[in-house]
């Protein structure tokens, strides 16, 4: 029989509630839905990678067992965005009644943040006339894009970004597995990078197992290009202390060496200004308002050279 490779993100991810790393509150509550074989319509809220979809494929796995694939419907909402496909494939399958033991279906509408207006309004529609064969969950980034009327009719689950801890134990889960080796430096670049990301962390790691079977915080940061921050430390100084020359030289060495995007290079600017204890609290509100009209610049779609060049310019403005 063939091995069929998988990448990291599906290969470990969790097939039970218990596996999941991370987002106990949120894992408890829904241990207590799988018991009691009854729900309501949940809404799950937070940025990308933190376990939303995992949650979600976990719960019907433990609920559904052997009926998983009939009582469980995925759909990705930033692909099928439209009401057609809430009046079409999303209404036929709540209309139908459910296989196994449990008295409803599950469907999942990951990106549900994506769905025009008509098709959230035809959604709140559906999930009040199916009610008594279909629960439904939505995932989100932004759950203010999601209208009023459906978000009453959710209990609403608030995801949180992973914190070191976690991260650290899938680390040490998936190099106990893979038979590799992570050194502390890593690890913290690892943390530093995936910046509570659990997909990143994951795809990091795999791409810098292909490297190397030691894992140090020079191969995943040359896998993950992202330069270290000393050298954006080293940058922010310059400007800070009037070199704009040395500040601009080190910023043509992210650009060109690390092969880095405009908006990489302004996160991570504002990420270490942030993080700082070299800079005061006042300077800090100073330089992150300058560092938000910059990289609204560049969303606007200005030149990332210039805007950038621009912002270490008047970083300048406050030295001392």
């Amino acid at each position: 029989m063939q091995q069929t490779y998988l990448p990291w993100t599906e290969k470990y991810r969790p097939k039970n509630l218990d596996e999941i790393i991370g987002q106990k509150n949120i894992v408890d509550r829904l241990k207590s839905f799988v018991s009691s074989r009854n729900m309501p319509n949940l809404l799950f809220a937070g940025p990308a990678g933190i376990g939303k979809t995992t949650c979600a494929l976990a719960m019907a796995q433990e609920l559904y067992k052997d009926g998983y694939s009939q009582n469980f419907l995925e759909l990705n909402a930033s692909d099928e965005r439209g009401i057609d496909v809430v009046r079409n494939t999303i209404k036929d399958f709540a209309r139908t009644l459910p296989f196994g033991g449990v008295d409803f279906k599950i469907a999942f509408l990951d990106e549900s943040d994506a769905l025009t207006s008509d098709a959230q309004s035809a959604l709140r529609r559906t999930m009040e006339k199916y009610t008594g064969t279909c629960r439904f969950i939505l995932s989100c980034n932004y759950s203010s894009k999601i209208i009023d009327p459906i978000q009453s009719r959710c209990t609403v689950f608030r995801f949180r970004p992973f914190s070191s801890h976690d991260i650290q134990e899938m680390v040490s889960r998936i190099s106990k597995q893979e038979k590799f080796n992570v050194t502390e430096d890593g690890l913290r670049a690892i943390n530093y990078v995936c910046d509570g990301d659990m997909r990143r962390a994951q795809n990091i790691l795999q791409s810098a197992f292909a490297s190397s079977k030691e894992i140090n915080e020079k191969v995943v940061f040359a896998v993950s290009s992202r330069a270290h921050p000393t050298e954006i430390n080293k940058m922010i100084e310059c400007a800070l202390t009037g070199d704009f020359i040395g500040s601009r030289k080190r910023l043509d060495e992210l650009l060109f060496n690390y092969g880095m995007s405009g908006e990489d290079v302004i996160k991570q600017i504002y990420k270490n200004i942030v993080d700082s204890e070299k800079i005061d609290v006042d300077k800090k509100i100073w330089l992150v308002d300058k560092i938000g009209e910059f990289n609204f610049r560049m969303v606007e779609g200005a030149n990332e050279r210039i805007q950038l060049e621009a912002m270490l310019a008047q970083f300048m403005k406050k030295q001392g």
